[in-house]
């Protein structure tokens, strides 16, 4: 079994730059939510919940998901502290295998890009989601300068929109919405919101 590298980044992952950068995500997400109240949404590779806890007022209720146990200890910690009652964790890992589960929205925040098998993780997602359901992903746009074993270089919107259409999403939208600084494996980089419908 490998190490889990966020098990070992849990406790420190909360850092200044990443708390910022949630907070753009979370304002790109937020209008995607509208209408939402009654719906529930999974947070697939949540971490320690920086996203999908500051969209809790948005929707009926909020699955927290990942493959490591020390940063749903985080999250539930910062679930408790808050007195947020519409939200759970889940410990498990998608690529080797997906429990029962249906919902309304799924979303992806930065997590896209350390899953080796894109197509295994959407069709996975695609069959979670309930008929009329929306995934959210917010990811990096393809970049050129990054090169790692365990890590893609960001997505091309053409190519990322192919892979939607042929998992069986519809109505795929995508957008740049970001450029940062050194946000990206300490390179300039921006990020892209798509979302389909299944």
């Amino acid at each position: 079994m490998e190490n889990n590298v966020f098990e070992e980044m849990a406790n420190r992952y909360d850092t200044e730059e990443r708390m910022e950068l949630a907070k753009v995500i979370v304002r790109e997400i937020r209008p995607e939510l509208r209408d939402c109240k009654f719906k529930s949404l999974i947070d697939y590779g949540s971490g320690t919940g920086l996203v999908s806890l500051e969209l809790t007022d948005r929707v009926e209720s909020v699955l927290l998901v990942d493959s490591s146990k020390q940063m749903l200890e985080v999250a539930e910690a910062k679930i408790s502290h808050r007195e947020i009652t519409n939200s759970t964790v889940l410990y498990a890992d998608f690529t080797q295998g997906t429990p029962e589960l249906k919902a309304d929205i799924v979303l992806l925040s930065l997590v896209l890009l350390h899953i080796p098998d894109t197509n295994k993780i959407l069709q996975e997602l695609f069959n979670i989601l309930n008929d009329g359901g929306k995934l959210l992903i917010v990811d990096f746009d393809k970049n050129d300068q990054i090169n790692h074993p365990k890590v893609h270089n960001g997505f091309s919107h053409e190519d990322l929109k192919q892979k939607l259409s042929q998992v069986g999403f519809k109505s795929i939208e995508m957008k740049t919405f970001y450029h940062g600084e050194r946000i990206f494996m300490n390179q300039d980089a921006s990020m892209f919101i798509a979302s389909g419908i299944k």
